[in-house]
Formats: structure tokens, C-alpha cells, sequence
């Protein structure tokens, strides 16, 4: 990848580059050891590929990563299984029911026009309303230019085009509320935009209200939806962070449609999640406040439409660091209507026997020491 790459494209090249590695091995099966993959990226522009390829199985392939100063020709070698710094903050967890109190009087209006809209805490100072994960309105507090308070100020309207809500706005939100409400179920018309929109927060909407859905052995008194994890290069946001029955983390990934980037998009939130859980963060933000956490390393649920997981997903997921225990949980495709998994695949299932296959890039005595252990686990 070169300096006129986007940052998403150079990202986007771990996830290419392993499907072209399974290709090139398949090809050549029987003829040539294809060994592992080395990606050169633009300098300083390596650092999610570097958290993503620290986690994947170095008994597969031999992973490395370089990075390239164009200018001078500089060359560089990143140290990919270095994975004690990871350049990622977490953003403290606000207390919802003191928020939802200081912005009483926006929540009673948006709810005597839709009773059934959903109150997203942002920060302390922000809220947003939605309608099955479709946002149409935010309440922020907002400086009283006389005396020294605030009071909160309504905005409406779906993407960039925000109105301030004021006596001379009030019945285009009316009719907004009313058109958003009217489509937005799952009979809705699809051909209609207010239905078609945002399908990933729909989806997550419905988690939210219902998580054992999933899986009986998560546990609904404990969800959080778009956690901020930030780091210098962007702002991920975990879709649902949760608990198990046992108090173990749990990472949910979901995908309305096929994604290409499924399995590495969820390494690098499991990572973030990991870091912190290892430095005892959560409840030092605000998180599961109480409840003692499992010291074991978070669980990672993929979750998508059984016939919109992309045909990749399946290789991509063998070259995962056994490290990461994970499941992919393919849901109904009437998923509006009912969440409801048609099947489930995990990590453990057939893992060894993935395993003695992949080793064959090992040197002898690496890849001895690797068969022994596996022979023991058997």
C-alpha cells in the first residue's frame, strides 16, 4: 500500500492479504510451502494492522508487517507480537438515570409523541432519541446566555440536516415523529427510506432490548451499547459490551450485511476490551459497577443474518489466534421480527485439527514442539 491510500484501504489490506495467502496455499498445495504473508503499509500508518496481526495464529502463518518512508526509502520492520502497548483510552460510563433526570422535560415531550422511542445516554450532557435504532432527535445542555445555568436544547431531523426545536419548528417534528413512527416496525414498507435506513442499529436496538436472545448464558442487567474505545487514529465503538451468566466480558460485533472485514474488525475491539479488562479499567470508568468481573479473557460474538455472512468469514476465522475464543452466530433473516439464531459456529470446534494442518511453514524443530502439544491436547 502507498501514501495515496486512504487510512480505511491500508486497514482494509490484513483481511485481503490473508484470503490471498489461503488462495496461494490451495493453489500450490502438494508443490510449494507457501509460508506467511508480509504487508508494506505507508510510515505511521500501521497501527490498527499491527493491533490486528498481534492476534492472529503465528502457528498458521508467519505474519510481518513493515513500513515504508517513501521520501528516502527507508524500510522498517514493525514487531507485530509486541502487545504491550496499545494505544487505546477508555471513555467513562455516564450515570444514566441522573442524565435522564436533568433532561426530564425533552424525554416527557419526544415520549407523548412516541411512546415507544428509545433515550441513548451520549455523555452527561447529551442524549438522543430513537426509533428501532434510527435516530431523529438529540437533547444537549446548552450555556443560558443570562444567568449562570443551563438548559437543555432540542434538535431534530435524521443525518446532517439538524433543526433547533422552537415554537415556529414544532409541527415538522410533529410530522417527522409521526412519518418515522408510522414505517419504522418490522411490516414497514421497505421500500420507504425511515424503514431501509441504519439496518445495524435496528439490529442492535433489538439486542439491546433482548440479549439472552443471543445466548441464555448472557446476562441482560449488564449492556452497554457504542462503548467509545479511543485511540489516536480513530474512534472505535464497540457495538454491545455485556457479561456472561459467570461474570466473564463478552464483545458483540454486529452486521445487518455481509462484511468482508467481520473477523478482523472484531479482533481489534476484543483486543481494546482485553487491554483494558487486564488493567481493571471498567469498573474505574463506571462500568459494571458492583459486580465483580471474571478474570478471563473476553468472549467475542459475531453476529450477522445467516445468509449475510460473507463467504470469507469461515478462512478468515481459522487464522485467529486461539487466544481469542469466539462464535459466530448467524440469526434469522426475519430478524425485525423475531432475534433468533439458526446456527452458531466456535472457536474450539475442529480447532486442533486446523492446527497440525497449518503448521507445515514451521521450521523442524518449531513445528515438533507445536505437533507435541497438540498431541497432548488430543
Amino acid at each position: 500500500m502507498n501514501r495515496q491510500e486512504l487510512q480505511a484501504s491500508i486497514d482494509a489490506a490484513l483481511t485481503i492479504g490473508i484470503l490471498w495467502l489461503d488462495v496461494c496455499r490451495k493453489a500450490h498445495a502438494g508443490r510449494l510451502v507457501i509460508e506467511g504473508l508480509k504487508l508494506f503499509v505507508p510510515s505511521g500508518c500501521s497501527g490498527l494492522l499491527r493491533i490486528r496481526m498481534a492476534h492472529l495464529d503465528r502457528a498458521a502463518a508467519k505474519w510481518e508487517l513493515y513500513e515504508l518512508e517513501e521520501r528516502d526509502d527507508d524500510l522498517r520492520r514493525v514487531e507485530v507480537f509486541d502487545r504491550g502497548n496499545i494505544a487505546t483510552r477508555l471513555v467513562r460510563c455516564s450515570d444514566d438515570e441522573h442524565v435522564r433526570s436533568r433532561f426530564a422535560g425533552p424525554i416527557n415531550l419526544v415520549r407523548s409523541m412516541m411512546p415507544e422511542s428509545e433515550v441513548a445516554v451520549l455523555s452527561p450532557v447529551e442524549i438522543a432519541f430513537r426509533c428501532q435504532g434510527l435516530e431523529f432527535a438529540r437533547a444537549h445542555l446548552s450555556a443560558d446566555p443570562g444567568p449562570v445555568a443551563s438548559f437543555p436544547e432540542l434538535g431534530f431531523g435524521v443525518g446532517a440536516g439538524q433543526r433547533r426545536l422552537d415554537d415556529s419548528s414544532l409541527e415538522s417534528f410533529q410530522q417527522l415523529v409521526r412519518s418515522i413512527g408510522e414505517v419504522r416496525h418490522a411490516d414497514g414498507p421497505r421500500e420507504c427510506r425511515w424503514w431501509r435506513l441504519h439496518p445495524e442499529r435496528w439490529l442492535e436496538s433489538l439486542v439491546i432490548r433482548d440479549i439472552s436472545a443471543l445466548d441464555s448464558q448472557l446476562d441482560p442487567r449488564w449492556c452497554y451499547s457504542q462503548v467509545p474505545a479511543f485511540s489516536a487514529s480513530d474512534r472505535a465503538m464497540i457495538d454491545v459490551l455485556t457479561l456472561t451468566r459467570e461474570s466473564r466480558l463478552a464483545i458483540l460485533e454486529l452486521k445487518a450485511d455481509e462484511d468482508i472485514h467481520l473477523p478482523l474488525q472484531g479482533i481489534d475491539y476484543w483486543s481494546r476490551v482485553a487491554w483494558h479488562h487486564e488493567r481493571g479499567e471498567f469498573h474505574k470508568f463506571g462500568y459494571f459497577a458492583g459486580r465483580e468481573l471474571s478474570p478471563q479473557l473476553p468472549l467475542l460474538l459475531m453476529v450477522a443474518p445467516a445468509l449475510r455472512v460473507h463467504p470469507a468469514t469461515d478462512t478468515l476465522l481459522r487464522y485467529i489466534s486461539p487466544d481469542i475464543e469466539w462464535a459466530l452466530l448467524g440469526i434469522d433473516e426475519r430478524w425485525r421480527k423475531q432475534l433468533k439464531v439458526v446456527f452458531r459456529k466456535h472457536s474450539t470446534k475442529g480447532k486442533e485439527d486446523a492446527q497440525a494442518s497449518q503448521l507445515l511453514w514451521l521450521p523442524d524443530a518449531e513445528r515438533s514442539s507445536h505437533v507435541n502439544q497438540l498431541s497432548k491436547v488430543m
